[in-house]
């Protein structure tokens, strides 16, 4: 059964990076002209997966003060880690390394591909076809997102091989949740909702503080429709997946 879980972990998370990545492939010129709008929609992917997949989905399995807190303090988190990495790359008050969405959304993504990991697992050990299911859903939501993700790295100063190379060993995160869950599901359990908490503080944190800054360096007015528009298509991918149990 572990190999089993091992190798539709594989197929679910980084088959999902392996597709996205061909955003990377495309010419130079072609890709910074569509970078804005990427990032548009990657706005609107993280507030999906955030409000209409991990926190739901965090509130069936803990209580409401306790997924509250938990956001609460992941955002404080990702704030001292976001000062770290400004820190280590500058030392002026006013500096251009500042809403650099890069490694928080590494972590980001790490966090929630442990617990898509965790729960193929968890679906495997119940039934094959329930295993196999969880992993063509995590495929599923993990293309439109990790195209975003792509997104936010290259407009974060990444190369198209580091941000391949890094958004996949990002991406192999699964394989250690899938590894715990199988050997101590019953313990851990209680940790899960606390992790999808954190992850989608991340995600809350990415979207707003660094992302929706960015987008209003554009001001025209056909620039926000455009803007409205690709975040609402964010969304509306999500929120497609999950209202039809693919996320």
């Amino acid at each position: 059964m572990l190999f089993w879980i091992i190798l539709f972990c594989l197929l679910g998370g980084i088959g999902g990076v392996v597709a996205a990545s061909r955003v990377l492939a495309l010419p130079e010129a072609l890709r910074k002209s569509l970078l804005p709008l990427l990032l548009s929609y990657a706005t609107g992917t993280l507030l999906g997966t955030a409000f209409l997949g991990l926190l739901p989905e965090s509130l069936e399995l803990a209580k409401p003060m306790a997924v509250s807190t938990t956001v609460l303090v992941g955002i404080l988190i990702f704030f001292l880690l976001e000062k770290c990495v400004i820190s280590r790359h500058c030392h002026a008050e006013v500096c251009e390394v500042h809403g650099q969405a890069g490694p928080l959304i590494l972590i980001g993504d790490a966090l929630h591909n442990f617990v898509d990991g965790f729960v193929i697992a968890a679906a495997f050990l119940t039934s094959f076809p329930l295993g196999v299911a969880a992993a063509l859903a995590v495929f599923a939501h993990e293309v439109p997102q990790e195209v975003g993700d792509f997104a936010i790295l290259l407009d974060s100063g990444y190369s198209t091989r580091k941000a391949f190379l890094y958004n996949l060993l990002s991406a192999l995160a699964i394989l250690p949740g899938a590894v715990v869950a199988y050997a101590s599901l019953a313990a851990l359990q209680a940790a899960v909702p606390y992790v999808l908490a954190l992850s989608a503080a991340s995600f809350m944190y990415i979207a707003m503080a660094d992302l929706l800054p960015s987008l209003h360096r554009y001001v025209p007015l056909a620039v926000t429709r455009r803007q409205l528009l690709l975040m609402l298509a964010g969304i509306g991918t999500i929120a497609f997946f999950h209202l039809f149990g693919l996320g």
